[in-house]
């Protein structure tokens, strides 16, 4: 018996003591037996899916798998979960389907062929897991987890299973990733030096303050009752707090704020441009709370800083109190790629840039590229790139659903997916505890001293 596998036994036990029971499937892997291996979809087969929660998030990813359905006979929703009665039932109404709100009944139908998961980030894991060991493919909404043990769990059991999981930071569907990393691998900007980044957004009422609605809550009547002890979960117990409910964003126990909301948009497609993705190995993250001095816990601006073993370093900048991006792009000793010049890396762009470097010859006192031959081959003036333009979200949907028949790996599958969550646990764990971390790959967790390669 392997270790990784006794560590995962070990893992879900814990889970199920914590009040997250699994279901069959999930009990029978934690018991030593055969997980399922799911329904076989063929290439003409309409995809059951099942989505667990479904508040503002949820009913958007899946209002586009149904439009996309409906358009293709591709998929199709036929169930759907969450622990607040007025959202089961509006989206049961909605795609005419059966609600739930225990996700384990969702998850146990033999029908359902891909499970989306849309609840807040401290359940995302837990709920993935489940499905995989049920035999379902899930597309998990970012971020992929909310704790770096968690993490290493997700990409031990997609192996172990064989399951299909996308991860939804739809942005990563975007062609510009995929051809700026075909110009860093063709040598455009030659040894990459530096990535840099930003997501920032300013609003009046303060980010991640979403409408409470009165009334709801575990003592609520009819559509007013929320499952509270289940939607805690894993968290830590409290009493119910509709701030914690309405706005868990702003809370340690179910996020982590800024890095995990946004930056995860940010480090994802980075990943991809680099061509292999990256364990970091030093990380730090800095910022506070310095206009939104509400009941939140998370700072309202933020930046992260890491360096990577391969020799170049990632900065990115955020806040939620002003909207003033930097351009996304990736410096090399070469050249200089842009991919996002007005810095919003969810937003469409309909092109890229190369600028070459320049170098004075000290002897000729010629002006060329880093070598003769890099001159010759991409001259010295910017080099623009076009994009094609799609709808990125449809199209990380597609993938998803046409992976799901071929079993490849999607755009952002779990290995991308675990080294951008990496970085970003790391940058949450650096500020709250007022040190710059290491991450230790072997035992995928943080450690507070260099961590030496194997």
């Amino acid at each position: 018996m392997s270790e990784e596998t006794v560590d995962r036994r070990g893992f879900l036990k814990t889970a199920g003591a914590a009040g997250l029971a699994l279901g069959a499937a999930g009990q029978a892997f934690a018991r030593g037996a055969k997980a399922s291996t799911g329904r076989v979809v063929g290439a003409n087969d309409r995809i059951q899916v099942g989505v667990v929660g479904v508040g503002g998030r949820g009913s958007y990813v899946s209002g586009v798998f149904a439009r996309y359905g409906e358009k293709t006979n591709a998929c199709q929703i036929v169930g759907v979960c969450d622990v607040y009665e007025k959202r089961k039932k509006v989206a049961a109404d909605r795609h005419k389907c059966p609600g739930y709100l225990d996700y384990r009944e969702l998850i146990g139908r033999s029908d359902v062929d891909a499970i989306i998961v849309a609840t807040p980030d401290h359940w995302h894991a837990k709920i993935a897991l489940a499905a995989m060991d049920a035999g379902k493919d899930v597309y998990l909404e970012k971020p992929m987890c909310h704790t770096n043990e968690e993490i290493k769990q997700l990409v031990q059991t997609v192996k172990e299973t064989g399951r299909v999981v996308q991860i939804g930071s739809q942005t990563t569907s975007g062609d510009q990733w995929w051809k700026a990393r075909k110009a860093i691998q063709d040598g455009m900007i030659g040894q990459m030096i530096m990535s840099q980044g930003s997501y920032h957004r300013n609003s009046i009422e303060g980010e991640w303050n979403y409408p409470i609605d009165a009334g709801a809550g575990p003592d609520g009547k009819g559509d007013d009752y929320i499952d509270w002890k289940t939607w805690l979960g894993p968290a830590p117990k409290h009493e119910w707090d509709a701030d914690r409910f309405f706005r868990f964003r702003k809370y340690w126990d179910y996020s982590g704020g800024i890095a995990t909301d946004l930056f995860y948009h940010v480090v994802a497609p980075m990943q991809i441009c680099w061509g292999q993705p990256q364990f970091p190995t030093r990380v730090g993250g800095f910022g506070g709370i310095w206009v939104f001095k509400d009941s939140r816990e998370v700072p309202d601006t933020f930046q992260l800083v890491a360096d990577y073993a391969a020799g170049h370093s990632l900065i990115l900048s955020s806040s939620m109190a002003n909207s003033h991006h930097i351009p996304g792009l990736i410096r090399g000793h070469a050249g200089t790629i842009i991919m996002v010049d007005h810095g919003m890396f969810e937003s469409p762009v309909d092109h890229i840039t190369v600028i070459p470097e320049k170098f004075r010859d000290p002897k000729t006192h010629e002006t060329g590229g880093l070598t003769p031959e890099y001159t010759q081959k991409f001259g010295l003036d910017p080099i623009t790139i076009p994009i094609e333009e799609q709808n990125v979200m449809v199209t990380h949907v597609s993938n998803f659903l046409d992976c799901m028949r071929s079993r490849q790996k999607p755009h952002l599958d779990v290995e991308t997916g675990a080294r951008a969550q990496a970085v970003i646990n790391l940058a949450v764990e650096s500020y709250r505890e007022g040190k710059v971390l290491y991450w230790d790959e072997k035992n995928w967790k943080a450690s507070q001293k260099p961590v030496k390669s194997a």
